[in-house]
Parts: C-alpha cells; sequence; structure tokens
C-alpha cells in the first residue's frame, strides 16, 4: 500500500471532517427510528431518504479513514530550508515574461484549492517545480502552453 502525502493541515480537515460526520451518524440513526415508526416502509419517504443519507455519510467515514490510514503527513516547518522545492512548500515564482507574481503551497490531491494559491502534488505546475532549487527558471508545460517561471523563493512554511 503506497503512502499519499499530506500537509499537516490537510490531515486536520480530514479529521474534523471525520469528527463532523461521526456526530451525525446517532442523528441519523434516530430519524431512521423515528421514520421506522410512521408505518408501511415501502411508502415511507422519510425512512428512504435518511437511510440513503446513511449511506452517503457511512461511505464518506470509510473514505476519510482510509485517507488517513494511507496518509504520509510532512511537516515542513521542521526541516531546514535548503531553497529545494518539495512537498509542502510554498513556493513564489515571477512569470518572466509578464513579471507577474504567484504564490503556490505544493499540497496533497484533497488539499488542492487554486483560488488558495494550494496546488496539487501532481499538477503541472508542481511536477515541473518539485525537486528544482531558488532561483532556478524552469519552463513549465501548461494546459495554456509552456511557461518560464524563476522561482523567487522557497518557503518552508
Amino acid at each position: 500500500m503506497d503512502k499519499v502525502p499530506m500537509t499537516v493541515r490537510g490531515e486536520k480537515m480530514l479529521r474534523d471532517e471525520l469528527d463532523a460526520l461521526m456526530k451525525r451518524r446517532p442523528i441519523i440513526s434516530q430519524a431512521i427510528g423515528e421514520a421506522r415508526e410512521l408505518g408501511d416502509l415501502k411508502e415511507n419517504a422519510e425512512y428512504h431518504a435518511a437511510r440513503e443519507e446513511q449511506g452517503i455519510c457511512e461511505a464518506q467515514i470509510r473514505d476519510i479513514e482510509y485517507k488517513l490510514s494511507v496518509a504520509q503527513v510532512i511537516d515542513v516547518t521542521k526541516m531546514e530550508n535548503t531553497g529545494k522545492v518539495i512537498f509542502g512548500v510554498t513556493v513564489t515564482l515571477i512569470d518572466v515574461d509578464t513579471e507577474d507574481e504567484v504564490k503556490y503551497q505544493i499540497v496533497g490531491d484533497d488539499e488542492a484549492d487554486i483560488k488558495a494559491g494550494r496546488i496539487s502534488v501532481n499538477s503541472p505546475i508542481a511536477r515541473g517545480l518539485i525537486g528544482k532549487m531558488q532561483d532556478d527558471e524552469v519552463v513549465i508545460t501548461t494546459p495554456g502552453g509552456q511557461k518560464e517561471f524563476e522561482i523567487a523563493e522557497v518557503s518552508y512554511i
């Protein structure tokens, strides 16, 4: 079984979501019990809705428990900053053509949120950056074509 990299923040998010789902379990069970008391189960919409919600909740719990079981939590704040781009770091890039500056944190697939500046380790940009050093110039093939960036800063935060 391969380990899946995850940041400390990502692990906390999953654990919080798991806690919320575990708290919903008894509420759903109670709703099933109340719906069962309404009579004929074949034509009982409340019962069927509660059972469906229970199935979704249980599937989400299993999914999160699996993700946590294969997670390799990486805390870059406890590592020495060598200037090398690795999983979990925050990278400041300067577009060589436009001089625009962008900042990304390289995170696991479940944590990725481009609007928040978090990109998946499996994204084309992250794959092009991993292993490079601060002040390197890199050419990255993106869906919009090739882009050239300078790695202005690598932060282990």
